[in-house]
């Protein structure tokens, strides 16, 4: 009985329909969360589904999901996608992140808060080394598991563990850091309220007089 894998290698087109549709959503997820890009995530997913097609022969027996197969193509052109765009992906990290105005106001400081702590996480993320970034985003926040997350950088399991251990060490720290960071400039650029006095009636203003109008004269 042929294995799985082997339509894929054979270059069946609905194989490959399948695969995409099966797991382009989590590329994609990925994607946008090493990057902080949403353009630029798509462009991860259609360089990955070309280069699974390009090496669809090396595609190995090994496990029931081609998942972990292709998150290691996926997170090798993210290597060189987020090094060619390393200026873009940092211009673009300052931004304020955009989101759709909710309905209600709790959801709006939730959304808020979750947004400044994505941000916060992603700046963390990139002073961790490249090893310990790339073992976090697949396990946390992609949900692979060791073996799989193993299995798509080509190191043992306890290589995974001790470096995602590692990475959520030096994060809760650097994460903390940046979000305090990110406060203070907030408070910092924050509009100053007007604290002029409002004129009084009868005062010079602008070289106006503004006088004021007899109480009566507002209830005939």
């Amino acid at each position: 009985m042929n294995h799985p894998h082997s339509r894929l290698r054979a270059g069946d087109p609905e194989a490959f329909r399948e695969l995409f549709r099966e797991h382009s959503s989590l590329v994609y997820r990925h994607a946008v969360r090493v990057t902080g890009n949403w353009a630029l995530a798509e462009d991860v997913v259609s360089l990955t589904f070309l280069e699974a097609w390009r090496l669809r022969g090396k595609l190995r027996d090994e496990g029931d999901s081609p998942r972990p197969w292709l998150m290691g193509i996926a997170v090798n052109v993210l290597r060189n996608t987020t090094r060619a765009a390393r200026r873009h992906n940092t211009a673009i990290a300052r931004m304020p992140v955009a989101d759709p105005v909710p309905d209600f106001a709790d959801e709006l400081v939730g959304r808020m808060a979750d947004s400044e702590q994505l941000a916060a996480a992603r700046k963390a993320l990139g002073r961790l080394r490249r090893s310990e970034r790339e073992v976090f985003a697949l396990c946390v926040w992609s949900g692979l598991g060791y073996a799989e997350a193993a299995a798509t950088l080509g190191i043992p399991v306890g290589t995974v563990r001790s470096r995602l251990s590692r990475a959520r060490t030096r994060l809760r720290k650097l994460a903390d850091d940046e979000l305090r960071a990110a406060k203070k400039d907030a408070a910092r650029n924050a509009p100053k309220k007007n604290t002029e006095p409002l004129p009084i009636p009868g005062q010079v203003q602008g070289g106006r007089s503004i006088a004021a109008r007899p109480h009566k004269e507002t209830h005939r």
